[in-house]
């Protein structure tokens, strides 16, 4: 059997965090969870996720330099980061690119579209 892939989920809104986590739970991944881009990079570090979904508009640090942060860390550097935002505008996917986010999706969350992209960023089938 496959092991699960394991999820960080680093979402400040707990609507949104709740309603995605159970999603990716139902498809049977293992969903770790921050509130914040301190608790993301402590959470990273110590469970070693297989992937993270970074809101980047969160409390105390926020995506972009939790990522940032993340890329800067031989025990965090390989771990694929997909920024998640609500702002669209082009400046906003360089700013998660050149902050080292492997991909780029908006919100809400098209989640058929976001299995794909957690496949193509952990070379994982899903």
């Amino acid at each position: 059997m496959i092991e699960a892939l394991k999820i960080l989920l680093v979402e400040d809104h707990e609507l949104n965090r709740d309603m995605l986590s159970r999603r990716l739970m139902k498809r049977g991944f293992t969903v770790l969870l921050a509130e914040d881009g301190q608790q993301a990079i402590i959470t990273a570090a110590q469970q070693q996720p297989d992937v993270i979904l970074m809101d980047m508009s969160l409390p105390v640090l926020d995506g972009w330099e939790a990522t940032r942060l993340l890329r800067q860390s031989a025990r965090t550097a390989k771990i694929p980061v997909i920024a998640l935002t609500a702002h669209a505008l082009g400046n906003e996917q360089v700013r998660a690119l050149e902050a080292g986010c492997a991909a780029f999706e908006t919100k809400p969350v098209d989640f058929e579209k976001l299995l794909g992209v957690i496949a193509q960023v952990t070379g994982r089938a899903l």
